[in-house]
């Protein structure tokens, strides 16, 4: 394992835009804090690997599942410190020192808030949200970095799931360790309420949270996120169809 260095870990399924821009600004704000960025893929179609070797990362292929893809990588990272990043987001460009300075304060696990690519108000009031310590505040897209040995000890991502994996991850590592909000804001990619329209997502997220919360299933939680969200229709009707 190196001492003082951060494995970036990077899940991705068709993103090669997005990856064409997020490895160029990981390694130019990394520089000598990164020891590696690890991109794990799901068997993408286009042209993703090809940009992501190109652009100087590692590849992992895996089968389908964030929680899945994320373990993959963790399993072969060889920094002291893990970081989890969606394609689709730009960490602050001080991510690198900031996550070293936590950790050399002794925190274990943490995230940044988040800002979107958007104009919207709507969106900011969300995006202000992200700096406060609840649950309900958190996600993936707000990237999350972990020490290995503290990640390894948890036993990673419960790959069961295939929503909420990072909820679930936040909650058993808080159970032995404070989980620490960074300053500095990552950029996300506001396409899912462009293509969807604001209140869909945001009754998409609530309702999620909430059978999360209640321990439903993975295939109720994931059939109800999809069918709002894909379907296009946000109706009493469409909600009751998660019991079916």
């Amino acid at each position: 394992m190196v001492k003082n260095k951060i494995s970036i870990i990077i899940p991705t399924l068709n993103e090669v835009q997005n990856i064409n821009k997020l490895l160029p600004f990981l390694f130019e704000n990394g520089k000598d804090l990164i020891h590696e960025i690890i991109v794990a893929d799901a068997k993408s179609e286009d042209k993703t690997l090809l940009f992501a070797q190109k652009l100087g990362a590692k590849i992992v292929i895996c089968p389908l599942g964030r929680a899945v893809q994320m373990n993959r990588a963790a399993a072969i990272a060889g920094g002291e410190i893990l970081y989890f990043v969606h394609a689709d987001t730009l960490p602050p460009q001080h991510f690198a020192t900031s996550i070293l300075a936590d950790f050399e304060k002794g925190k274990a696990a943490g995230c940044f808030p988040f800002t979107f690519d958007s104009p919207s108000f709507l969106l900011k009031i969300n995006a202000y949200c992200t700096r406060f310590p609840f649950l309900w505040c958190r996600g993936g897209d707000q990237t999350l970095f972990i020490t290995k040995d503290f990640f390894e000890e948890l036993g990673g991502f419960d790959e069961k799931y295939s929503i909420m994996e990072e909820y679930d991850f936040i909650i058993r590592a808080k159970k032995y360790q404070p989980f620490h909000i960074l300053k500095g804001n990552v950029l996300v990619s506001a396409r899912k309420y462009e293509e969807n329209g604001y209140f869909r997502v945001q009754i998409a997220n609530f309702l999620a949270f909430n059978m999360f919360r209640f321990n439903f299933s993975q295939s109720k939680i994931l059939k109800m996120y999809k069918n709002i969200l894909n379907t296009g229709r946000l109706s009493w009707k469409n909600v009751q169809s998660i019991e079916s």
